[in-house]
């Protein structure tokens, strides 16, 4: 898949099941949650970058 730019993750289309490994892969539906939410809070740029790592983390 390459390199994802933090605000096109909240567009992609889920996978059916969360894989709940230690980094959740991006089509994660629990990293795409967290994104969408970020994202209508209005948080843009490098704070969205770090939202992303935080939501992949968890």
């Amino acid at each position: 898949m390459g390199k994802v730019k933090a605000k096109k993750v909240s567009g992609l289309t889920p996978k059916k099941k969360c894989c709940r490994s230690k980094k959740r892969c991006l089509k994660c539906p629990v990293v795409i949650m967290r994104m969408k939410k970020l994202e209508n809070a209005g948080v843009t740029g490098k704070d969205l970058e770090k939202g992303l790592k935080k939501a992949r983390a968890a």
